[in-house]
């Protein structure tokens, strides 16, 4: 697991506000998320017919953007 070194931002009665970590940490929390984000979505995806190697190409060749 994530070791996470949090330091918490209070107001002048000591209630938590807000969390702070460092960037490294918050990258590695972003690509975890986007992991799991892009695991469930193929899994949900999985019964949605696939495109082959040729169709994706010629599909994204026709594509406006």
């Amino acid at each position: 697991m994530l070791e996470i070194a949090k330091k918490y931002v209070v107001d002048e009665n000591n209630n938590r506000l807000a969390v702070e970590i460092d960037i490294e940490t918050f990258g590695k929390i972003e690509d975890i998320l986007e992991d799991y984000g892009l695991y469930h979505l193929m899994i949900d995806d999985k019964d949605t017919e696939s495109l082959s190697l040729e169709q994706a190409k010629r599909y994204y060749r026709s594509a406006s953007w």
